[in-house]
């Protein structure tokens, strides 16, 4: 690592790969708050969830030319590969804050679950790295980035600001589909119960043989107005606190109280 330790150490990845133009947006966006390093995967990782690799070799390569000149290397392995091999091996230190995306697409709600870009963000938080994930409600390649990369300048400005009292502090942010002048603020939100009504589209390829094509259509099954998906759908930029302790709390106290087994 050739960055100045003088200025904040900026970790940024992602899982829509190294030429997504949500992470060059990104980059954009963050550079002048400190010294920004890049590790991301080769190619798209979408839906990776926390994966890693295991039984197969990672290579890691260092960019001649990436935006702003920013350090930047791209690796065979999935998100979290990416922050493993960024914390041990290039920058050999925690970084001060690690962001991941701006993912081309949603990760609200259930959608948390799944997303590489969340997991990726997850894994820093787990190491004790402030971490950040952000999406775009926006899949295509040409998706107008104007209003995510001024708030993600000011969400991250803020969090360089101040002292996190949560050691293992971790941010979902979701940035509405609508022009900069259309979005109505931020919101700090709850996860929505809401989830995907999936069905598995059967075909046939040219040969003759079956197979199948994952669809489904999204449902949302919760009437609060605190939810991510709320906010998202009045045009506010919605910020999720997000844990990676999945333990039920309340039902470990009804269990403890009322689970006798003979």
């Amino acid at each position: 690592m050739s960055v100045n330790s003088d200025r904040p150490v900026i970790l940024i990845t992602n899982d829509d790969g190294i030429s997504a133009p949500g992470l060059h947006n990104l980059v954009e966006a963050v550079s002048s708050l400190g010294e920004v390093v890049v590790v991301a995967p080769d190619k798209p990782q979408s839906g990776m969830g926390h994966a890693i690799t295991i039984g197969m070799p990672l290579r890691l390569t260092k960019l001649e030319h990436f935006v702003n000149g920013v350090e930047a290397y791209h690796t065979s392995g999935t998100p979290v590969d990416c922050v493993k091999l960024a914390v041990d091996k290039i920058l050999k230190r925690k970084p001060d804050i690690c962001l991941s995306g701006i993912n081309h697409g949603a990760n609200h709600s259930i959608n948390v679950l799944y997303s590489g870009t969340m997991s990726a963000a997850m894994e820093a938080s787990i190491e004790s790295i402030p971490s950040v994930g952000f999406s775009l409600l926006d899949f295509s390649v040409e998706a107008d980035f104007t209003a995510a990369k001024v708030y993600a300048h000011k969400i991250v400005k803020s969090l360089l600001e101040k002292d996190h009292n949560d050691k293992h502090f971790l941010l979902n942010v979701n940035i509405p589909k609508v022009p900069l002048d259309l979005i109505n603020g931020i919101k700090i939100c709850r996860q929505a119960y809401a989830k995907y009504d999936e069905d598995f589209d059967e075909r046939t390829d040219p040969t003759g043989k079956k197979y199948y094509w994952l669809t489904g259509e999204f449902k949302n099954f919760d009437e609060g107005t605190d939810t991510d998906v709320w906010a998202l759908e009045h045009n506010y930029i919605s910020v999720v606190p997000v844990q990676f302790d999945l333990t039920n709390y309340q039902l470990k106290k009804e269990l403890e109280k009322n689970w006798i087994l003979e």
